[in-house]
């Protein structure tokens, strides 16, 4: 197909404090602890041949447990685009994830997830991959990870169906974090992300390889994210080829 945990002494400051924040266009199995909650956004500026998109989510993730998070993502889009230009609700997604597997070493710590996304049919019929389709869609996969105080590596294999569309895909993403600051508590640090995500469109033949290169920012329970996204393979019309994706997020913890 075209396709860490600190020292035992140090253990609690990690769990509060984890080595590394969130990857910012991948994901990572990595939870905190169970009855927090996150609010974050990570707004996206595409452009593509066809025009200009710009996405502004607002999430809200929830740990019943500290195995399980449940999430939902509200989400405006302004569009200037060659056949449609103008500004509404797009589609809400409905995030679910569960840890089926850990283990713990010292200064390391790899996990599993499991993961369901379901996009609604609240948005524009665009037909913007992942922003705007009007379609109803169900993406399920599993996220695996890897981390140690020096880096980490995430890694997920999933596949989005649109029953009712043409946008079926088998998605692969790849992600590589970098710590630049020694751990230390309270939480301090500046990550640096180097992330791949792969897209095959079966019922289109349609294929995206794309390259983000991201810093992060993370101080006690919020971050700042700032990645640029562009393509490295692109087998697609050229009126819909993507020129860039700009990502600036940010996320509060409580």
């Amino acid at each position: 197909m075209k396709q860490y945990i600190l020292v035992a002494c140090m253990f609690f400051a990690f769990a509060k404090a984890y080595s590394q924040g969130p990857p910012i266009t991948a994901d990572k199995p990595i939870m905190l602890g169970g009855g927090s909650f996150t609010t974050k956004t990570l707004t996206e500026i595409r452009n593509t041949e066809r025009g200009t998109s710009i996405y502004v989510p607002l999430m809200l993730h929830y740990l019943p447990t500290s195995n399980s998070l449940v999430a939902v993502h509200l989400p405006y889009i302004n569009y200037d685009l060659d056949d449609a230009s103008g500004s509404s609700l797009a589609d809400i997604k409905l995030l679910g994830k569960y840890q089926f597997y850990r283990k713990d070493g010292t200064g390391r710590t790899f996990r599993m997830v499991a993961k369901t996304l379901q996009t609604l049919p609240t948005g524009e019929e665009l037909d913007l991959m992942d922003l705007s389709t009007g379609k109803y869609a169900g993406y399920y996969g599993v996220v695996a990870g890897l981390e140690t105080l020096k880096y980490g590596i995430s890694s997920e294999i999933g596949y989005n169906s649109m029953p009712n569309g043409t946008m079926d895909e088998f998605r692969t993403k790849l992600g590589f974090g970098l710590p630049l600051l020694q751990p230390q508590y309270p939480n301090k640090q500046v990550n640096l992300y180097f992330e791949y995500t792969s897209a095959w469109l079966h019922e289109r033949d349609w294929y995206q390889l794309l390259y983000a290169q991201g810093i992060q920012y993370a101080r006690k329970n919020i971050t700042f994210d700032l990645a640029v996204q562009l393509p490295l393979v692109q087998d697609i019309p050229d009126n819909r080829a993507l020129n860039y994706s700009v990502f600036l997020g940010t996320r509060y913890t409580f």
